[in-house]
């Protein structure tokens, strides 16, 4: 469950650079201002059956940063083979039935009104198995409103050719990829296991894909989904021989390809719940340890230990620590 928050502008976590909002939202949530009516497959998996388990690297200056991760990637995307997350012909249905928020959707994805059916048919329904940053937009006053967010994992969207989100189902609402803040607050409550380092971007592929290799998370089976498909061309297929070239949900293999660090960022929630405006609650970490420390008087009643004698060799102080035991190596990141 996420908190309902009523959005502003322009302020709020609108796209801008500056600081901002990033809100939280749950699979099954609509959201705030949504476009339509849900057109997600209540067949659908349950939402929140996988979340990934990569830990991102820290940017330069120290502060969190989101992973990319390749549109392409086998196991990205998850699903229910024959069965697609989003009815995309009522998505279609909705908004031809609603000029206002058909022409603000056309207007998000830069193509004319009259093109919204064939470029939703030109999607594929597909399952998020990661939380995922995005930008998302909802429909006030006429127009599209964009706000940045993250998508919980089992949220049901639509992804273009490159594999980047495009809608989402719960809500209608269009999609682009996430904007960077830097200094964004989160808004919204958490859902269990969620934590803001495994939160992914999805980077466009380098070229058109043609299938996507996709894992049902209820019973592990992979197949492919022609792009554009709805699930009635799916054909089952092997698992990812390469442990490196899928996501790594928890308790399952294998893990993702990551296309490197890249903003935007968001520092981890706080536990209560914040509220629009309100900034979270800092966390400041604990002092470092000091590097030494005085040693203890000496014990009265104790000899005090015998010299070693002229010339004997200085006591062995130990070997000194490999790169990776316990400090990086020069050059590393280190990871906070």
């Amino acid at each position: 469950m996420v908190l309902v928050v009523v959005l502003t502008r322009p302020e709020g976590g609108d796209g801008s650079k500056e600081g901002g909002e990033v809100f939280l939202q749950a699979a099954g949530e609509s959201g705030p201002d949504p476009f339509t009516e849900s057109t997600a497959n209540d067949d659908a998996p349950a939402p929140g059956t996988a979340s990934p388990s990569v830990a991102p690297s820290p940017s330069k200056t120290g502060a969190q940063v989101t992973r990319g991760v390749d549109g392409a990637a086998p196991g990205l995307y998850g699903g229910t083979q024959k069965i697609a997350s989003c009815d995309v012909e009522q998505q279609v249905k909705v908004l031809q039935a609603t000029p206002d928020e058909n022409r603000a959707f056309a207007s998000v994805q830069d193509i004319e009104p009259s093109a919204v059916p064939g470029y939703l048919r030109g999607l594929t329904p597909v399952t998020l198995r990661m939380d995922t940053r995005v930008t998302n937009h909802g429909y006030r006053d006429g127009e599209a409103n964009a706000y940045q967010a993250v998508l919980q994992a089992g949220t049901a969207v639509l992804v273009d050719d490159r594999g980047v989100p495009r809608g989402r189902c719960a809500c209608g609402n269009p999609l682009l990829p996430p904007v960077a803040q830097d200094d964004p607050r989160q808004t919204g409550k958490a859902w269990p296991g969620y934590r803001a380092s495994d939160v992914v971007v999805v980077e466009p592929s380098g070229k058109p894909v043609k299938e996507f290799v996709m894992v049902d998370p209820e019973n592990g089976d992979w197949f492919k989904r022609p792009a554009g498909d709805t699930g009635d061309g799916d054909k089952k297929t092997d698992p990812p021989k390469n442990a490196s070239e899928s996501p790594c949900p928890p308790g399952s293999d294998p893990c993702p390809t990551s296309s490197g660090d890249t903003t935007p960022s968001e520092p981890a929630p706080d536990d209560r719940t914040s509220q629009p405006g309100e900034d979270p609650a800092t966390y400041e970490p604990p002092p470092d340890a000091p590097a030494t420390s005085e040693p203890p008087p000496d014990d009265p009643g104790t000899e005090p230990a015998p010299e070693d004698p002229p010339g004997s060799p200085a006591p062995d102080t130990g070997a000194p620590q490999e790169p990776g035991a316990g400090t990086p190596p020069p050059g590393a990141p280190a990871f906070g």
